[in-house]
C-alpha cells in the first residue's frame, strides 16, 4: 500500500509539474504590462468565418492552460472584440466566447474586491464593480447570446470588457494601490 501510494504521489507531482509548464507556456503568449496594446481599444467584429473561430479557440486554450477566469483578445495582441469567460458553475464546461459584447443592464448595487490580471502578474488590486448585469453578444458563429450574470461571473466580464476598452485594472483601482501595483510591476535593477 505504502509503494501504491507513493506512486500515485509521483503521477500526482508529475502531473503538477507538466500543469505547471503549460501554465509557463500559456502565460509567455499573454501580452503582459507595459505593453501599449493593451491601451487600447479594440475593433468590433463584422465577420464570424474561421480565423474569428481559431481566435476563439486560441483564447479559450490560452485561458485554460494559464488557470485564468477570463482572456480578452486584446491580451493576446489581436485589436478585436472578443473576450472568453468561464462561468463559475461550469468550472469544468466550455468558456463561454462572447463577440462584440455590451453590457445593457448593470445593478446599481456595487462592490469592492481584489481582482488580479493574467497581463499584470503578481499584482492584486481593489476594485469596484456592479454586483451583477446583463451581457448581450454573439458567440462565435454569430449567434447573439444574452446573460444575466452576478457575483464573479459579472466582475469577470465587466473586466474582461474593460480589456477590450484599453482600461486596465490600474485604472480601476485606488491610488495608494495602484502605486503599489506600479512598484511591484518594476523590473528589478540588474546591480553588477
Amino acid at each position: 500500500m505504502a509503494e501504491a501510494e507513493e506512486h500515485g504521489q509521483v503521477v500526482d507531482e508529475e502531473l503538477d509539474a507538466e500543469r505547471e509548464a503549460r501554465r509557463q507556456v500559456a502565460l509567455a503568449q499573454i501580452r503582459q504590462w507595459p505593453d501599449p496594446v493593451l491601451r487600447l481599444r479594440a475593433h468590433e467584429v463584422d465577420g464570424f468565418d474561421d480565423d474569428l473561430k481559431r481566435l476563439v479557440g486560441r483564447l479559450r486554450r490560452l485561458m485554460r492552460d494559464a488557470n485564468g477566469l477570463g482572456l480578452a483578445a486584446n491580451q493576446v495582441g489581436v485589436l478585436r472584440r472578443v473576450f472568453v469567460f468561464r462561468l463559475d458553475e461550469e468550472e469544468e464546461g466550455e468558456p463561454v466566447a462572447a463577440v462584440n459584447p455590451q453590457i445593457v443592464d448593470a445593478s446599481a448595487e456595487r462592490e469592492q474586491e481584489d481582482e488580479g490580471c493574467l497581463s499584470l502578474r503578481r499584482v492584486l488590486v481593489p476594485v469596484e464593480r456592479h454586483l451583477s448585469l446583463t451581457l448581450e453578444a454573439q458567440n462565435e458563429e454569430g449567434e447573439p447570446i444574452r446573460l444575466e450574470l452576478s457575483g464573479l461571473d459579472a466582475r469577470v466580464v465587466q473586466h474582461e470588457l474593460d480589456h477590450l476598452d484599453g482600461v486596465l485594472i490600474l485604472e480601476r483601482t485606488t491610488p495608494d494601490a495602484r502605486r503599489e501595483a506600479l512598484a511591484q510591476l518594476r523590473p528589478d535593477p540588474i546591480l553588477e
